[in-house]
């Protein structure tokens, strides 16, 4: 089973990511070191990393034999409509998948709307057992998918340099967890503390995972990192890839009633959904704002579903 988390939290001034308030020292950026350059000829792991590849190339088959990690967007089996699809929003836009500082206790709890405000800028980071082919394809499909996500929300996306990024993409296998853990402390000082124990801490069972974090009064997303094994075969990866990403734009939760939809914890889809891509258009309407709750934004969310539903709208 693939099972993913968001995470969303505040930092900065005087918040601590997912925490209670904390101090308000500003952390100094400090210098990151250069990525070591990919290596030529093949890439040798441990044995555990590599037992743990095994072990995801068991669950993928698994996944196929049953069904599962559909790449079709959804068909006939699959009907739905707009009440199913603002139903399924409210459920994953405005409720936390995790607990704020309790790792990865399932939460289930109310959440004001949180979205990106400013463009994303985002960073691909791999870790030294991607190899050096594999680091091109996932680049490939990052850029292509990033920017499908920006045509379907209209939000500016766009691959930047590691120093300005405010949304790390990383490709590490278990053999690079301590190169990880260096590389976010200084890339997201802000948020290190919180960040590094989830991702030392992620259980075998959590194939990826992606944390947003918000420096705003409104909770308007400042940074994200995404967490995408490197030990998946290719279409777990790119489920990971698909699910992540669209989680970091501010669908944080996952709800057994979605379908069809990648934001649903029973992995019958791999990639993004029509439903999925009708979400994504309705949080980022300008009419829905970070700081929202669903009270606020049942009559905004009525009104986008019928302009939604008329023709040519």
């Amino acid at each position: 089973m693939i099972s993913t988390g968001a995470y969303r939290g505040l930092f900065g001034v005087c918040f601590a990511a997912g925490l209670t308030l904390a101090s308000c020292t500003d952390i100094p950026h400090r210098g990151l070191p250069p990525q070591s350059p990919p290596t030529s000829g093949p890439v040798i792991t441990s044995p555990q990393q590599q037992a743990l590849a095994s072990y995801y190339n068991r669950t993928q088959s698994n996944a196929l034999a049953r069904g599962l990690l559909r790449t079709d967007g959804g068909g006939p089996d699959t009907p739905f409509d707009m009440g199913d699809i603002l139903e399924n929003f409210q459920r994953i836009a405005f409720y936390d998948e995790y607990q704020r500082g309790q790792g990865f206790e399932k939460s289930g709890q109310p959440a004001t709307l949180a979205k990106w405000d400013s463009p994303i800028r985002y960073h691909i980071y791999y870790g030294d057992t991607v190899a050096p082919d594999q680091r091109s394809t996932i680049t490939s499909e990052v850029d292509a998918y990033f920017q499908r996500l920006s045509q379907i929300t209209g939000h500016p996306i766009s691959q930047s340099p590691e120093h300005r990024a405010n949304f790390s993409v990383i490709f590490a296998g278990l053999d690079d967890q301590d190169a990880v853990l260096d590389h976010v402390t200084n890339q997201h000082p802000g948020t290190a503390l919180q960040a590094t124990q989830i991702i030392s801490s992620m259980p075998r069972s959590v194939h990826c995972l992606v944390m947003a974090f918000s420096d705003q009064t409104n909770g308007a997303y400042s940074s994200a990192i995404a967490v995408i094994r490197a030990e998946h075969p290719d279409l777990q990866r790119r489920a990971c890839i698909h699910e992540e990403l669209a989680q970091g734009m501010g669908l944080a939760n996952d709800s057994p009633q979605a379908r069809p939809s990648i934001f649903n914890d029973d992995d019958e889809f791999a990639t993004l959904t029509a439903m999925d891509q009708v979400m994504l258009q309705i949080l980022y309407d300008p009419r829905l704002t970070s700081g929202m709750t669903l009270d606020q934004a049942r009559p905004i969310l009525t009104k986008i579903g019928d302009d939604l539903n008329r023709p040519n709208s």
